[in-house]
């Protein structure tokens, strides 16, 4: 057998031990300190829970193996049809999770991600299913400011290539356009705003509170303060009424409808003067509902609403953007009056975006973008003003997309 015979086999016998050996595992430092070993290929994510999913979901459509709670006829109806049609595979997160590390095992995800409020119980929480599983669990912190560098670090790790660094670049911008040149108004002359969660409006959430990050965001004076602030409150219509807020956002419909038509609200400012609001819920909420990327949209809808005077936006062009970078669907007519008509009130639809944006609250902390990024126009124009002007065959394909 000659040399050049024997290393060619040697090689061959190499390269075949290489093949079976399992993929090589990179480090990852999650939300929580804690360092998981990931592996090169990451083609089945599952979800922990709502907020992770939205965020599997814009950033890498294809490797989302299910949702975690059953869609609704609304949120199915904004999704493209392969996605929409993905099983519920349980939820890992919350109180009462209804997925266990069993489910893990039967549905052989590469990786578990986890998105929201980081803890010692939710690490400790991670740490045991991804023993019980043998499956990566990584913990992303959710607050709003964070969207952008969470996009940024994951997009290449879990191969979203063009897409990624379009949906990262736009959060970036949704986030930046805010911050900007603020105009900080005094605490007289912010609205008094009231958030009503659930279908009564009784529900809502004090300062610090995650379902208020948005609200608080704009800068407004919250009328649920008090003790325990942070948390979710029951409320009476006592309280609603004493402290008559000048703005009112409805999470569902029928509180929306009750605040319209029912005469116990009548005597409220915000009722009075017609500034009473529904937000967009689906597929996912603007405001809450997860608290996950799904509420880059709610900062300029809010900003909008809260000080139509000196921050407007062409709030369609912005939904039409949004939605289709990052839930892949076009949105037809017919579509946005039904999502947004009550959400826009009197504020006309034809509105150009004031020179100089406001945000009432002391300036978030900037992601960590690279060097030269801050002064790059997004893929998609920046949103709220006027969209893109490149045709729609420039746009980064999502995944998934025809």
């Amino acid at each position: 057998m000659s040399f050049r015979s024997s290393t060619a086999r040697i090689a061959i016998l190499l390269l075949t031990l290489l093949a079976a050996l399992p993929a090589r595992a990179a480090e990852f430092i999650d939300a929580a300190g804690r360092r998981v070993a990931l592996p090169d290929r990451i083609e089945r994510i599952m979800p922990a829970g709502p907020a992770g999913a939205v965020f599997i979901y814009a950033l890498v459509p294809n490797k989302l193996i299910g949702w975690p709670l059953p869609l609704s006829r609304a949120q199915r109806a904004l999704l493209p049809a392969k996605f929409a049609r993905l099983p519920t595979v349980g939820d890992l997160s919350g109180p009462y999770p209804t997925a266990t590390a069993d489910t893990v095992l039967r549905r052989h995800p590469d990786l578990i991600i986890g998105y929201g409020s980081v803890s010692a119980q939710a690490a400790a929480y991670a740490d045991r299913i991804q023993q019980q599983s043998h499956t990566p669990y990584i913990l992303l912190d959710g607050s709003i400011q964070r969207i952008p560098d969470q996009l940024r670090q994951l997009g290449p790790i879990l191969g979203a290539g063009d897409h990624g660094n379009a949906v990262a670049s736009y959060a970036f911008h949704a986030i930046g356009a805010l911050r900007g040149q603020l105009l900080i108004s005094s605490s007289t002359n912010r609205p008094l705003v009231y958030y009503g969660r659930g279908a009564d409006g009784l529900e809502t959430g004090q300062m610090r509170a995650t379902a208020m990050s948005n609200i608080e965001q704009a800068g407004v004076i919250n009328v649920a303060t008090g003790p325990g602030d942070g948390k979710l409150v029951r409320v009476t219509p006592s309280q609603i009424l004493a402290w008559n807020p000048s703005i009112i956002i409805a999470q569902q419909r029928s509180f929306y409808n009750a605040l319209l038509r029912g005469r116990q609200w009548r005597g409220l400012a915000a009722v009075r003067n017609k500034k009473v609001y529904l937000a967009p819920a689906d597929p996912f909420g603007w405001i809450d509902d997860p608290v996950g990327v799904n509420r880059i949209i709610g900062l300029y809808w809010l900003s909008g609403l809260f000080y139509p005077d000196i921050y407007q936006q062409d709030l369609r062009s912005v939904a039409r953007e949004f939605y289709q970078l990052y839930y892949g669907v076009q949105l037809t007519d017919r579509q946005l009056n039904v999502l947004i008509r009550p959400a826009e009130g009197g504020v006309s639809q034809t509105q150009r975006l004031a020179n100089i944006p406001i945000l009432g609250a002391e300036p978030p902390p900037m992601p960590n973008i690279p060097p030269g990024t801050e002064r790059e126009t997004p893929p998609l124009g920046v949103p709220g003003r006027g969209g893109s002007n490149r045709p729609p065959a420039q746009v980064p394909n999502r995944p998934g997309s025809p």
